[in-house]
Parts: structure tokens; sequence; C-alpha cells
């Protein structure tokens, strides 16, 4: 079969490699749809971060690179492993990446997502969705019945930002702020209206993403550059400030952007994976009790956000702003998210098909 490898920084290559063996617990499943994610983008600029490297095994998986990249994605069951119940040959299902433990301090008290030695699927070996089988553990896969696979392929970052409204202890009716309109930004805001929200703000500074941002139903969005971003959220507040703020975009202005949105006893969620060491003023948080949490991946946050799809209350579509072959991952894919970030939002890869778009059977 051919997949998406990483080899290291600037090198992920379109290789024929041997089709992944099933195995007892498991399901085989041929890709559709995965999803080009940020972590994909950092990967293959400044990596390895989450991949390992030739030389080091990760401690979950036991793989070195090369490793098969793609976490976001969906297939068909197309074979079953022994002792597997309750999922079917040709189901449509999404999948749970995240591979854990199980023995750590963090897994024994049931935060599995934050545990001491993780490993994400497409990132630290186990295969992954850039490739056009691949073999995951059945307690992990989601069937998702009659949704369609590009909805599929959103179930994953979906979940990173159902995850992070739950921890936020949002409620129905909250005010909320988003700062940073990228992926998981505008995710955030879509699963927040899903949920009931109140008025959301949106701050972002990038046209083609503010335009995404109204798109999506956000009460108010405003350009850090030009707008006065304190004087807007006081005016749709009545001055009293958001109940929840999240930083999506993980900069410094953004977190004190949070911090000072936020009203008294308010929450601050970050959510952004920050590049350096955060330098803010604290003194609004002291002053107002303000609750500042982090957030990680998702913890069972996949079932739920697979109904909220099947209700009808989530409506991501807009958000695939292209779809692409395999072998156009590099340039079409990767290249064009990060030189022209504002226009694209989730790219979607078909690893059954080439450049053109056909479909290849290969082994």
């Amino acid at each position: 079969m051919r997949a998406a490898r990483f080899h290291g920084p600037g090198d992920i290559r379109i290789e024929r490699i041997a089709r992944p063996p099933l195995r007892g617990g498991a399901v085989e499943i041929r890709v559709e749809w995965c999803g080009i994610c940020g972590t994909d983008l950092h990967e293959f600029t400044d990596g390895p971060i989450f991949c390992p490297t030739p030389d080091d095994p990760h401690p979950l998986t036991g793989e070195t690179s090369p490793v098969v990249l793609g976490h976001e994605f969906t297939g068909i069951v197309t074979a079953i492993g022994d002792g597997v119940h309750g999922v079917a040959n040709g189901e449509r299902v999404a999948v749970e990446p995240r591979l854990v433990c199980g023995t750590c301090d963090a897994c024994r008290r049931g935060l599995r997502n934050c545990c001491a030695s993780a490993a994400t699927i497409g990132l630290a070996g186990g295969g992954g969705g850039l490739a056009e089988y691949v073999v995951v553990d059945a307690d992990l896969v989601f069937p998702f019945g009659e949704l369609g696979a590009e909805a599929g392929a959103l179930v994953e970052p979906l979940a990173v930002a159902y995850h992070a409204i739950r921890q936020s202890g949002f409620e129905a009716g909250d005010t909320v702020v988003v700062f940073g309109a990228g992926p998981i930004g505008l995710l955030v805001l879509a699963v927040l209206r899903a949920l009931g929200a109140g008025p959301v703000v949106v701050v972002e500074p990038t046209a083609t993403r503010r335009a995404h941002a109204e798109a999506g139903g956000a009460a108010a969005v405003l350009d850090p550059r030009v707008d006065d971003v304190a004087g807007g959220i006081a005016a749709l507040t009545g001055g009293d400030g958001v109940a929840v703020a999240f930083d999506c975009a993980g900069v410094d202005a953004t977190l004190q952007g949070c911090l000072d949105a936020v009203r008294a006893g308010g929450t601050v969620v970050n959510v952004a994976i920050r590049g350096r060491p955060a330098t803010v003023d604290l003194l609004p948080l002291v002053l107002k009790e303000v609750r500042l949490v982090g957030t990680i991946c998702y913890a069972g946050d996949h079932a739920s956000v697979i109904e909220l799809l099947r209700a009808g209350r989530l409506d991501v579509g807009h958000l695939v702003t292209a779809r692409i072959g395999l072998d156009d991952l590099v340039d079409g894919g990767l290249r064009a998210l990060l030189d022209d970030h504002g226009a694209q939002v989730k790219i979607l890869v078909s690893p059954a098909a080439g450049a053109t778009g056909a479909s290849e059977e290969t082994t």
C-alpha cells in the first residue's frame, strides 16, 4: 500500500510499504479521508517533536522514524480481528488515535489523555491515516452510521474542541470569547454554538478567517489590529466580561486578552500549544479570581461529538477548504497551509487517490 511517512524535518515521502497485519482485538480500516493537523505542520517544519527519532524508539509503540503520519481520519472497516464485538465489516468509523500506557498515575486516575508516555497514531507509530489502510484497536473505533466520510474526518479535532469546552465548566447561555480563528478556534466556535452558548465573540487578525467565524455564527468578530477588543467585549456584556475565554492562538497577546476579557470568577482555557514560555500580567487573574486551565486532546469525547453531528447541531462542512490526493500532500497540503494559512482551514487527503484524484488499487 502507499503511505506518507515522516523521515525528518522537511522530509515527508510517499512510499509503498507493507499493509499492516490484522491482530486480535483490532480492526482494519480502509482510509477514506484524513485531515492535515497543525501538529503535522510542526513536524514537517521543525520535527521530530512527537514523532520518534531514528535512534530513539517511542516508549509505548517501540517504533522509530520513519513513521506513517495522519491522525484525523475516517474510513470503512474491511477486516475484523478475533474477539472484536460491536463493529461490523463495511461500517464507516471514526478513530480516537490516542494510545496510553494504562498504568501511570494519570491513567490510574482516569486522566488517560495526560498519560506520561502517551502516543498518537499517525505521529508516534501504530500506522496512520495518511495510508491506504490502518489497523486500530477496536476500543478506539466509533461507528457513525449514515454520517458522511468528510464529517468523520473532523470528529477527532471536534473532540479536541469539545474537551476544551468541558474543561471550562461552560453552561448553555454563557457569553464567550475565542481568541484565534484557526481550525481549532473555529471548531470551538462550532461546538459552543451546538451546545447553546450565548453570544460568542471571535478575535482574529486574518480577514479570511474572520469570514469563516462570521459564517460560523459568531455574534461579533473583531480584528485586534484595528478594533477595540476590550471595548467591544464590554459593550456586549454590559461591562461584566465574558464567562469563558479560550486562547486558541497561543501568543502572549491572546492569553493576556483572555485574562482581561473574562469576568470575575470566570475561566480562561489555554487550548493552543505554545512555542515558548508565556509572559503575561497575572494581576487580572488574582483580582478577579480567574480560573486558568489547560486542556489536551480528549477523554471520552468522541461519542458526544458524533451525537451532535447525528442530531444536525454541528455545521462544519464549510471548514473543509480543499480535498487532495496523497501525491499532493506536501505541495498541495502542507505547503499550502504554511504559505496561505489564512485562506485554508482544513485540507482533507484521500490516501486512495493520486495527484489527479484517481483511485488506485494497491496492496
